[in-house]
């Protein structure tokens, strides 16, 4: 069964995810975003989620860890949730 370990960032709006991927991309730290901005409890872990296996989350935020390219953030990707930034870590 795949597995794989990844790092998100959960907000409401569209907007403030582009907000913050410009920021990552000027270089500003991941988990530091995430505490600050992300409204899912993992952000207080800097939105790391741990190792799951394919099937413990929604689809739209699997095909990004589970199909794109690894330590690159993806994004936004839009589920039930909100909007997500993604950086896989890892899959096996």
């Amino acid at each position: 069964m795949a597995t794989a370990c990844a790092l998100h960032i959960l907000v409401k709006t569209e907007k403030q995810a582009k907000e913050l991927l410009i920021q990552l991309k000027k270089g500003k730290d991941f988990g530091t975003l995430a505490k600050r901005h992300s409204i899912c409890p993992s952000g207080k872990k800097g939105g790391d989620l741990g190792e799951f296996r394919r099937g413990q989350m929604v689809k739209p935020f699997e095909d990004v860890v589970f199909k794109k390219d690894i330590l690159t953030v993806h994004g936004p990707v839009k589920t039930k949730f909100g909007y997500h930034l993604i950086k896989t870590l890892y899959r096996n």
